[in-house]
């Protein structure tokens, strides 16, 4: 069954998701999905992974972070310390919901947000990254100059566009707030198991961000997938990430998942 699901963050903004629960049943494991930067729950990568664990008897639930998609907030407001408490807000709906098997699934931005939540919540017992970010001031500094800094400093915000040529703005208290992140700090107070997924052709997130986190991480598996880029646009590279993610969440609950 899916179901259309209405949750608040902290601050009581509503945020949206949709809980698919195929069996109904709460014994079951249930996986949180969380999109990258300007996307959406509906992604194709959470739509198949949907499909492939719901076939499993594995729920997941898939929703839209601040700002985006269905989703309250303004998308020029969001910060990476705002888009960690929807994570840590959806696990909460996860366990008030009644399920105590909750695995974490995230990708690039949300996979950030993903190692930030696992390293401040005992909820979920795996996470699985796809080409997280782990440091987006090293990454701003990398791509804009020293001029394009002060000028979004001085104008508070900047324009951008998405991967689907979509023009947004992005205020400047993104930038401050990454400022304080340390991702890298956060991964190595990760206690449970991990799987990371990175292409080594990534334009957006250099992979060299995955192999420093990976060696911090006390049980993590880091797979690099050859010539592959940050939207895993060859049909080929694609199907390994959701094989390779996929087959890491269901042998993780396998032994914890009821017959259906």
């Amino acid at each position: 069954m899916k179901q259309e699901i209405t949750f608040e963050d902290s601050k009581g903004e509503s945020l949206c998701g949709i809980l698919s629960d195929p069996y109904e049943n709460k014994s079951h494991p249930l996986v949180v999905l969380c999109h990258g930067f300007s996307t959406s729950k509906d992604g194709r990568t959470y739509l198949r992974l949907e499909e492939m664990l719901n076939r499993e008897g594995i729920s997941t639930f898939r929703f839209d972070f601040f700002g985006h998609g269905e989703s309250g907030g303004r998308f020029e407001d969001i910060t990476t310390s705002r888009a960690v408490d929807d994570v840590l807000s959806a696990l909460r709906f996860a366990e008030k919901s009644g399920y105590t098997k909750i695995g974490l699934f995230g990708s690039s931005f949300g996979g950030l947000a993903s190692i930030l939540a696992a390293s401040r919540s005992n909820s979920p017992r795996i996470l699985a990254l796809k080409s997280p970010v782990t440091d987006y001031r090293t990454m701003a500094l990398t791509r804009l100059s020293q001029k394009e800094l002060r000028e979004w400093k001085d104008k508070g915000y900047m324009e951008f566009e998405t991967f689907d040529d979509e023009k947004r703005r992005l205020n400047y208290s993104f930038y401050e707030d990454a400022e304080k992140i340390n991702a890298r700090e956060a991964a190595q107070g990760i206690q449970i198991p991990v799987l990371i997924v990175h292409g080594d052709a990534d334009e957006t997130v250099p992979v060299e961000q995955s192999r420093k986190a990976a060696s911090l991480i006390t049980d993590c598996r880091l797979e690099i997938i050859q010539g592959c880029d940050h939207v895993y646009s060859d049909p080929e590279h694609f199907e390994r990430l959701l094989r390779l993610v996929s087959e890491f969440i269901i042998d993780s609950f396998r032994p914890l998942s009821p017959n259906p």
